[in-house]
């Protein structure tokens, strides 16, 4: 593949037959470990993070698929953080197992995500959900799926009657920057709000129109990467909280319908932090 060109539809598609071959060939993998994670099998990373013998198969799987296609592109993995060639315009984002605490839990609610950036623009996506065996794919220019049929997000435009997701941070018991108020707001003024504890499974449920919206902070590369180009490609929209461009290290994200963008931006900007009425862990 030649590097220095823009890539094509071809190559595109090339890349998410890749994408979709790693994601399911990892998924694989944490159906073998499904209901077997034990405490003595999971650890912290760093307090409310999670990591198990799953992810790290997993993300060794995807690795392996990734480097044996494209051993001149770069890496950014959540098990094993940087590799391959850093000055190389194409980055792949890999979270082997989105969703560490539920797996761990035994509650089905986890994927493996795989995005490609390209010049930093994500630009190719494949999410597997192997608990629901839902495999959501989107590249730029190609659209986006589930299980192969077009998906597009909902056509719901009041935000009153939208059902929202969102997310906590694993470090939420640390910091006052913890979404909690946001949360708050949201379900009082919406039919209410879900969350589900991986967002890039909640990313693709924006993309296929089981939820109308979808806010976080606290975010890494991984974690998004995959479905902010799932979500546009169904044509939703995902920017900053204020609308702006998205800043893939800055944590946060806003993703919706496109309908109900604008109240959303309108919402998180009226929302001021709860008082603490409980003490932070230390």
């Amino acid at each position: 593949m030649n590097n220095s060109i823009n890539p094509n539809i071809q190559d595109l598609q090339l890349y998410l037959d890749i994408a979709t071959e790693a994601v399911c060939s990892a998924g694989a993998i944490l159906k073998s470990y499904w209901g077997k994670i034990k405490e003595s099998d999971r650890n912290e990373k760093r307090p409310g993070d999670l990591v198990t013998i799953a992810d790290k198969e997993a993300e060794a799987q995807v690795l392996a698929v990734i480097k044996r296609h494209f051993p001149d592109h770069s890496i950014l993995a959540e098990e094993s953080g940087a590799g391959g060639k850093t000055e190389s315009k194409f980055l792949w984002a890999i979270d082997p197992l989105d969703g560490t605490t539920n797996f761990s839990h035994s509650y089905p609610f986890s994927a493996v995500s795989v995005g490609l950036l390209i010049d930093g623009i994500p630009s190719v996506g494949a999410i597997y959900d192997p608990f629901h065996d839902e495999l959501f794919c989107g590249a730029i220019g190609l659209g986006a799926t589930c299980d192969r049929k077009p998906i597009q997000v909902s056509t719901e435009n009041e935000l009153k009657h939208s059902l929202l997701v969102t997310g906590f941070a694993y470090d939420r018991t640390q910091t006052p920057d913890n979404n909690y108020a946001e949360f708050c707001h949201f379900t009082h003024i919406t039919h209410g709000v879900r969350r589900g504890g991986a967002a890039s499974v909640d990313l693709a449920y924006v993309a296929c129109g089981r939820v109308d919206g979808y806010w976080e902070r606290g975010l890494s590369i991984w974690d998004i990467a995959a479905g902010v180009v799932i979500v546009r490609e169904a044509g939703g929209t995902v920017t900053a909280y204020d609308g702006g461009e998205l800043d893939l290290k800055s944590g946060r994200i806003l993703a919706t319908n496109t309908h109900i963008h604008s109240e959303m931006i309108t919402e998180l900007a009226k929302v001021k932090p709860l008082q603490q009425t409980f003490p932070m862990s230390s």
